[in-house]
């Protein structure tokens, strides 16, 4: 019976995703490990995975870490229908203490935050799930390669799952992490990879998601890889706008060393204008780059040599000019899959630009970035705290 012509409101607070809710279930059977030189990126999986699920009513399920398994979905799920997928890329590694460690996780957390917000997903607390991803990670820390240049890569995910094909934000979500792990992301290597420039294909473009790990950005680029490959490059070399900016590489940041007009280097990336992915990896390029020398000296890189870290919009014109020019001394890409990956030629309007070549398939300065980030990640150089130990609160 209502008071004074009223009905009471009882407001219902949904659970947030709580890492002290965690239920773990462990395999009774653990697979066998292969050897590292066998593994291919991304093909052998780990004993467990790490899942919870969000329903508008009720918030998010006690999140768990059982057997890797396959997921149950109804067919009308919005991942299937409308690609509300997101997706981080991490790596763990074992560091001289024998203890695991990630790579400045915060920035992934916070990019798939970001992400997610950007496809309607239900929100969810990102160190609580950066706790559970310790958690999963010291439980599969006998997964982790303890070969230099292979780890644990760790794939947190959150895919829509509300069941109908109306199109709109899905209330309903999935969350899970699963680890697999990996050795050289290139079975060559680190043999320089072959670009092809792609203007006819869009990768990104202003106003769109290319800001955003999303799946969706990456399977328009699939059919332009085979072309590519049809003609014998490694990647694409992806291009925006009657100018040709260039913008990434394959699905990686894009970097060139310049020679400038005192000596010194300069080391160009695109800026950040929405079309870009805020990349780990790019960022800890961008902040090695302009410590050295005055914070720290990169491996095998002489104190006297100066670099500047600039953000500066390239074209496909001006990079065949600082060749022409001899200024062009190196380019390569970042990501967490690869670390550091030189680029040896670059293929645009019928030519070939080709890159100074080098021993090791990297030049000095990539070298120098990859032998550094890779130290930094497996614990061997401490630098501004971006190891990050698997250790529980």
């Amino acid at each position: 019976m209502a008071v004074n012509g009223s009905a009471k409101q009882v407001e219902h607070q949904v659970s947030d995703l709580d890492a002290s809710k965690l239920k773990v279930n462990l395999s009774e059977t653990l697979k066998e490990i292969p050897p590292p030189e066998t593994l291919t990126f991304g093909q052998t999986m780990t004993d467990h995975m790490l899942i919870s699920t969000f329903h508008p009513s009720t918030g998010w399920s006690d999140p768990e870490i059982k057997s890797y398994g396959p997921l149950s979905l109804d067919p009308a799920s919005s991942c299937f229908q409308y690609s509300t997928n997101v997706f981080e890329g991490m790596k763990a590694y074992i560091g001289p203490d024998g203890k695991p460690r990630l790579f400045r996780p915060t920035l992934n957390m916070a990019r798939m935050t970001r992400s997610a917000g950007r496809v309607a997903l239900p929100p969810f607390d990102t160190d609580e799930l950066l706790k559970l991803i310790k958690k999963l990670v010291q439980l599969e820390s006998r997964w982790i390669p303890r070969t230099k240049g292979y780890s644990l890569y760790v794939r947190p995910t959150i895919i829509g799952s509300r069941a109908t094909l109306s199109v709109g934000p899905s209330d309903h979500a999935i969350l899970y992490v699963i680890c697999s792990p990996t050795g050289p992301y290139f079975r060559t290597g680190h043999k320089p990879v072959s670009l092809l420039a792609v203007d006819e294909h869009v990768r990104s473009w202003p106003g769109g998601t290319g800001g955003y790990k999303l799946a969706l950005n990456y399977a328009p680029t699939l059919m332009p890889q085979q072309l590519a490959a049809k003609l014998g490059y490694d990647q694409c070399l992806w291009l925006l706008g009657e100018d040709k900016r260039v913008t990434e590489v394959g699905a990686m940041n894009f970097f060139v060393v310049v020679k400038r007009d005192d000596g010194d280097l300069d080391v160009i990336t695109p800026p950040l204008d929405g079309t870009i992915l805020p990349g780990v990896t790019r960022d800890s390029t961008l902040a090695l780059v302009a410590a050295h020398p005055s914070r720290t000296v990169l491996p095998n890189l002489p104190a006297s040599t100066k670099l500047y870290a600039r953000e500066h919009q390239l074209t496909m014109h001006e990079l065949a000019e600082l060749a022409q020019q001899d200024r062009l001394l190196e380019a390569f890409g970042v990501g967490t899959a690869a670390v550091v990956a030189g680029v040896g030629r670059i293929g645009f309007q019928g030519k070939d630009i080709n890159l100074p070549p080098h021993e090791s398939g990297l030049g000095p300065i990539g070298r120098a970035l990859y032998d550094r980030i890779v130290d930094i990640q497996e614990g061997k150089f401490e630098w501004e705290g971006w190891s990050v130990v698997c250790d529980l609160e």
